[in-house]
């Protein structure tokens, strides 16, 4: 099938951005222990303090409102998306690990009601069952308040409710609350939702002088009885009751830097400025942001129509080897895609370890055959040009990259992608013939590209996961495909197939993660913990600080909990260029295991910036992504980025496996397992 150039518009939106590799962003911690809920120990309730009705027709009792979005990342891969009158008893105690108590969960339906907004309900419960808070800092023992935030939640792992998988702490996006990342994520304003048993309790009227909510300094005052509205933005709170208010969840640090509306260089300069503050790895690519500035600012100002600010400023990406970074793909980007890259010859080729360039397919009525090419053809020169110079010179649209080992695979694709109706004269050499010179004729072709490319060659119906038992070996298989498809039903897959190995005592499983572009690291570190059966810290993370103008170490540290099923057998785990971000996490995590190797043609992508609050809305319709967070490892050396996973077995790149149906990466999996 030949691909328009308007079809490839919607096909290449496939690519996107590079994923996120991040926590699921409504919760702070994401990696906690990953055990069943415990049933809630029954309590007697206390009465009712005030009865909604003819008496208090201003008794809180319904909640509704919208939640506005802007992050590409937000609705995507969720499933069974509430808002939940979410327990603040993790913010006041400070404890990034406060599980949400299940019998307080009360729960709320959401509907997305357009591209930039959902709506939500939540019906308030007679008693709540949150976390009784002492807050008035009267010197006495009181019985306290209950203090909740509504906030957008999706459960992923067990039931209908969150459990501690799903995440703990407090939310510091899509919430009521509004909070401050450069402060350990203080309450900084928003409403709160407060419940008194009685109309002896107080309540903080104020931030004190600390600026900082529910510590010492607070001032306090008398709170009503039964529910009541707190406006956090207002000096002193304003404490109100209303029998259905409406409330707007605040989007925090997820939402986009919108500078879609400033001119080129306006947009330019606030990206800039922005970007060579918060880049996490300006040391380790020694970068230097003034450089670039005066390399591409001139560009920038010089561009006269959108396709010169696209050129521009996708010249200043590929100056900066991070896969993380990249620019979103729209009907410009499309077309001139179609105008430079639109052309190919119907043919895939593999570079060899040794050096050698082989045609290894080539597709029916295409150029290439056409011209008698066929597969085990040897490419010798490009216009020329020796074939690995050739290479060399390539820029793929595709970049920039972290590694050179994954740029040189796609410098290998673009290579054969031209504007259509360009000509190539190739110098080859068939298999068992000698060497001959040949044109080439390029048509608007787009086969090769989709079928090459293995990311965009994944079937897109098929499920996130998928597994069996392979023969004769009888070791497990298990492909993980994605973490960012479909959370709740990834997580099943994965407990289905794990569930499934340990039940037939499979002797060793492998893990082929060597097509899977990221998504959630909390859910690639919960999959990590069912290979262990103690806690492990494996990484720190960092960000910029506005207010200490430096990046700062955040207290919680990313860790393996074990899971609630535990396979000890040995592990391999296949990686590639294609295993991106998340799945780069996952596959780093593995290798704390004495019985886990790492198999594969090359290592991972090695790009492992988190990038969700690194986004960008640019003039002539663009979107952006630059990395904002940093991890390492616990004794500070930078994790994955610029590197990738590193395969322990290395499998070479060999015309026999080149030229056949053979999986000589699986292959050589199983010879390894079956050794053990």
């Amino acid at each position: 099938m030949i691909h328009n150039k308007t079809t490839i518009i919607g096909i290449l939106l496939a690519l996107g951005l590079a994923t996120l590799a991040c926590s699921a962003v409504t919760g702070i911690n994401v990696t906690a222990t990953p055990i069943a809920s415990p049933m809630p120990t029954p309590t007697a309730l206390p009465p009712i303090p005030v009865r909604p009705g003819a008496e208090h027709p201003d008794e809180p009792v319904y909640i509704h409102g919208e939640i506005p979005f802007t992050s590409p990342f937000f609705i995507d891969t969720v499933a069974e998306a509430f808002v939940m009158l979410e327990d603040q008893g993790g913010f006041i105690a400070r404890n990034l690990e406060f599980e949400f108590p299940l019998q307080g969960q009360a729960i709320g339906p959401v509907e997305l009601v357009g591209d930039d907004r959902l709506l939500y309900e939540l019906a308030l419960p007679a008693i709540p069952q949150g976390t009784p808070s002492d807050v008035d800092n009267d010197g006495e023992n009181d019985p306290g308040v209950q203090v909740f935030a509504v906030a957008y939640w999706s459960n992923t792992w067990g039931g209908p409710f969150l459990e501690e998988r799903d995440g703990t702490g407090w939310s510091t996006a899509y919430a009521s609350t509004i909070t401050d990342s450069d402060r350990d994520y203080e309450i900084s304003g928003g409403t709160l939702i407060v419940w008194s048993p009685d109309d002896e309790q107080g309540f903080p009227t104020g931030f004190g002088a600390d600026g900082k909510l529910f510590t010492d300094d607070d001032p306090s005052a008398p709170i009503p009885a039964g529910y009541n509205i707190v406006d956090l933005n207002q000096q002193p709170f304003q404490v109100y009751k209303q029998a259905q208010p409406d409330i707007t969840l605040v989007e925090g640090d997820m939402s986009v830097n919108d500078y879609s509306a400033l001119s080129y260089t306006e947009a330019f300069d606030a990206l800039y400025e922005k970007v060579a503050r918060e880049y996490p790895f300006t040391p380790d690519k020694n970068l230097d942001w003034q450089a670039l500035y005066d390399e591409f600012a001139p560009q920038i100002a010089a561009a006269r129509n959108d396709e010169a600010f696209f050129r521009a400023l996708k010249a200043f990406t590929l100056a900066i080897p991070d896969a993380h970074i990249g620019i979103g793909f729209n009907d410009l980007v499309s077309q001139i895609f179609y105008d430079d890259f639109g052309g190919s010859f119907g043919m895939i080729l593999t570079e060899l370890s040794d050096g050698r360039v082989l045609v290894v397919d080539v597709f029916p009525k295409s150029p290439a055959e056409r011209a008698g090419l066929e597969a085990g053809t040897e490419i010798l020169k490009w216009n020329s040009t020796p074939i690995g110079e050739a290479i060399n010179a390539i820029e793929p649209f595709f970049g920039p990259y972290s590694t050179e080992h994954h740029k040189r695979l796609e410098q290998l694709v673009f290579l054969t992608r031209v504007p259509p109706k360009s000509e190539v004269t190739l110098s080859v050499k068939p298999p068992g013939g000698s060497p001959r010179e040949l044109t080439l004729k390029a048509d608007v072709e787009y086969d090769s590209l989709f079928a090459w490319i293995p990311s965009l060659a994944v079937d897109a119906v098929s499920p996130p996961i998928v597994g069996e038992v392979l023969q004769p070996s009888g070791l497990g298989y298990i492909r993980i495909n994605s973490f960012s498809d479909d959370y709740n039903l990834t997580a099943q897959l994965w407990e289905h197939y794990i569930g499934a190995m340990i039940e037939l005592e499979v002797p060793g499983v492998i893990l082929d993660m060597r097509v899977n572009g990221g998504g959630s690291s909390g859910l690639a570190g919960a999959f990590a913990g069912y290979f262990y059966d103690q806690e492990i810290e494996i990484s720190r993370s960092s960000y910029y600080n506005e207010i200490l103008s430096e990046f700062e170490y955040k207290e919680y540290t990313g860790r393996i909990q074990p899971g609630p099923l535990y396979y000890d057998g040995p592990v391999a785990v296949l990686v590639s260029p294609y295993c991106v971000s998340a799945c780069e996490g996952f596959a780093n995590s593995m290798t704390y295991r004495d019985n886990t190797i790492i198999v594969g043609h090359f290592p991972s992508a090695g790009a492992y910036g988190e990038v969700g609050r690194g986004q960008y809305d640019l003039p002539a319709d663009l979107s952006m992504q630059f990395p904002t967070g940093r991890s390492e490892t616990p004794e500070g050396k930078l994790l994955i980025e610029g590197v990738g996973v590193v395969p322990d077995v290395v499998v070479s790149m060999t015309e026999e496996s080149a030229l056949s149906d053979l999986d000589a990466v699986l292959q050589a999996a199983i010879e390894a397992l079956t050794m053990k």
